[in-house]
């Protein structure tokens, strides 16, 4: 039975197409690495993402800053695989690491915490000669988040905020490979959502927000393209700065 002009199109296209998607995901961008020190070998509670202690502890405080993969603050949450280019002292599988800040180096893309800078060893002798090397060739790819205990989408009240008149929000634990492309509140009294503004890195804000419970809504860019997701009653009336709302959304 002979193949109709259309059926052999679609052939075609299948099998140039299918091997671009089975890899895309498994591509490597080379780049190198360096790291910046901290009393605890921990993350830094002063990143430009605006993450706080989240972004000091989380991921067992496996983090990185980042430079041209910041994207304005959108880079933010983001995680990546990274691994040693030349094997000698390096393990095979490298650290996954979460954005956490901005920094430029070196001609680096990555400049880690000491814990996960650490991870690229094979063992701890080899972590060393890592570190007295200072700079190391590396190679990345973004993987999706996964959190210890399948962590739920988390609103914290940045410690700026102002009860009543002003309201800075950051979203942790954003799961999957997603990014968090616009954040809006309902607006009861017009009937309608109202764009909150980045203010800076991972931080969103607004002037007099609405009094009482508030509606959220955010919009996702990821594997599957955008979506907005909502979030009922994310922030309770009587919020206060620097407090974490926990929502039952997972991110995948």
């Amino acid at each position: 039975m002979e193949f109709s002009l259309k059926h052999k199109i679609c052939f075609l296209c299948i099998m140039v197409l299918l091997p671009a998607l089975c890899t895309s995901q498994d591509t490597f961008t080379s780049s190198r690495a360096t790291y910046y020190g901290s009393p605890d070998c921990y993350g830094t509670p002063t990143g430009a993402c605006g993450y706080g202690e989240y972004g000091r502890t989380v991921n067992d405080g496996q983090v990185s800053a980042v430079a041209r993969l910041y994207r304005n603050g959108t880079g933010c949450g983001a995680c990546y695989q990274v691994r040693c280019r030349e094997p000698q002292h390096c393990s095979s599988d490298g650290v996954n690491a979460v954005v956490t800040d901005y920094g430029e180096g070196d001609r680096t893309d990555f400049i880690f915490s000491r814990r996960a800078y650490a991870k690229l060893a094979s063992n701890p002798a080899a972590a060393e000669r890592l570190f007295a090397y200072g700079v190391v060739e590396i190679e990345y790819r973004r993987i999706p988040c996964r959190f210890s205990g399948g962590a739920n989408l988390v609103f914290k009240v940045h410690e700026n905020s102002k009860y009543p008149e002003y309201l800075a929000l950051v979203i942790q634990y954003v799961a999957g490979q997603n990014d968090i492309t616009s954040v809006e509140l309902w607006q009861e009294d017009c009937k309608q959502w109202r764009a909150m503004r980045r203010a800076y890195g991972a931080v969103w804000d607004t002037p007099n927000p609405p009094s009482g419970s508030i509606n959220l809504r955010f919009q996702v860019s990821g594997r599957a393209g955008e979506k907005f997701v909502q979030a009922n009653n994310a922030i309770p009336g009587d919020w206060k700065a620097g407090l974490s709302y926990e929502t039952d959304i997972q991110l995948n």
